[in-house]
């Protein structure tokens, strides 16, 4: 009789073999599969960290003789926050922010009712002196009348000479009491007028004309030209800028402060008004460097003024090698470093950080550079914020997040 069998190689040993091992390797894999796109999901909406750089809008014929940009900010060479030279409490504070004042003029009032009474006490210790004054003078006048008198008198017998010399002696004491009397007189006129510049420090006066930016204190408050210590006593009035006196700051990179030199051409675009070319000039590269930054600071003159210009603006400074023709027309698009230049498609393009995404735009660079910027007339504005050196990986689209250049 025949038996069926099953061969050794195709049976499970349910004895204490071993099971088969394809059902577990197919799981791994599957495993294995599911975090491969888990893991390409979560690195795909990894922001990419990125540099930036501003586009900038052309200084015209000067931009294009720039040798070096660096930006900084509007300062004013003159301000000063104006206090009380006692301590006193405010009754009047004639000022706002925003205003117009001339050198001279009333801004604040401190409480003087203490200080006007030792005015007062002052002026009439000064007419008490003038009287003994005039008394001690009337003195002398008898005195020396007594005196002719009593020598006339001795040279005809008729008196004798101790009456003289009483007579002489007496107009000498009166002499003295005048003179003691003016000494007394001039120093009530000193302690009126030390009364007099007490009251005036009552009075807060603008030191120069400018105008006001800051109110610092308010009708009732305690002011003083020392800090108290305590929060509760004002050191200022308030704050006033010449405006005559802004200039720009600027930090330059060390590795090129060798290209500026005092009274180079320079040409300042304030962040607030990119179409705005202002004519400037170098005043002085300050001899200090910055450790930290690696720069220079460079004081530059604006030669316009304008009500636009205020302290701690933005603004972008153009040093120029030559001094630009007065007629030359400005150049039309932005500038941007030729870093920000990418190939994709074979198109140029370049990567507009908006949102916290890169936006991908198409430009076409013109064919002359401005310094070591290349000009890009359509495409970008000026104040675009653009990818520097974009990556390969980097897209329209791509979730970016930015690490400021020094730029």
């Amino acid at each position: 009789m025949k038996e069926l069998r099953i061969a050794h190689d195709q049976r499970e040993d349910h004895d204490g073999g071993q099971p088969a091992r394809w059902p577990w390797l197919a799981a791994i894999a599957l495993l294995l599969a599911a975090l491969a796109g888990a893991g390409w999901w979560f690195l795909g909406e990894r922001p990419l960290s990125v540099q930036t750089a501003t586009a900038v809008a052309p200084g015209g014929a000067a931009a294009a003789g720039a040798v070096l940009q660096a930006t900084g900010y509007v300062t004013a060479r003159r301000q000063a926050t104006v206090s009380t030279q006692i301590t006193g409490t405010l009754t009047e504070v004639l000022i706002e922010a925003g205003d117009r004042v001339k050198a001279g003029q009333v801004i604040a009032r401190l409480e003087d009712s203490a200080l006007r009474a030792a005015l007062h006490g002052a002026q009439a210790t000064v007419q008490a002196s003038q009287a003994q004054v005039a008394n001690a003078q009337a003195q002398l006048a008898q005195a020396q009348a007594d005196a002719q008198r009593q020598g006339e008198l001795v040279a005809t017998g008729m008196t004798t000479r101790q009456a003289a010399e009483q007579a002489r002696t007496s107009l000498a004491a009166a002499t003295a009491q005048l003179e003691a009397r003016r000494r007394e007189a001039d120093a009530a006129r000193a302690q009126l007028a030390q009364a007099k510049v007490n009251f005036d420090f009552t009075v807060v006066r603008a030191p120069f004309a400018g105008v006001v930016t800051e109110k610092a204190a308010q009708v009732g408050e305690i002011v003083s030209p020392l800090s108290a210590g305590g929060g509760f006593t004002r050191t200022g009035v308030g704050t006033i800028v010449d405006m005559e006196s802004l200039e720009v700051d600027v930090d330059v990179n060390e590795a090129y402060i060798g290209q500026v030199s005092a009274g180079m051409p320079a040409e300042a675009v304030l962040d607030a008004y990119a179409d705005w070319r202002i004519p400037a000039h170098v005043v002085a590269i300050v001899p200090a460097a910055d450790r930290g930054k690696a720069t220079v600071r460079v004081r530059v003159a604006l030669e316009q003024r304008d009500t636009r210009i205020v302290p701690n603006m933005g603004v972008r400074v153009s040093f120029l090698g030559r001094k630009p023709p007065v007629a030359a027309a400005p150049l039309k698009g932005v500038l941007v470093p030729p870093e920000a230049l990418a190939q994709r498609d074979g198109a140029t393009v370049v990567f507009v950080v908006a949102d916290g995404k890169a936006v991908q735009r198409n430009v076409t660079p013109a064919a002359q550079d401005v310094g070591r910027m290349k000009l890009v007339p359509q495409g970008i504005s000026a104040g675009d914020r653009l990818v520097l050196a974009p990556p390969a990986e980097l897209r329209d689209g791509t979730r970016v997040t930015v690490e400021e250049a020094n730029r």
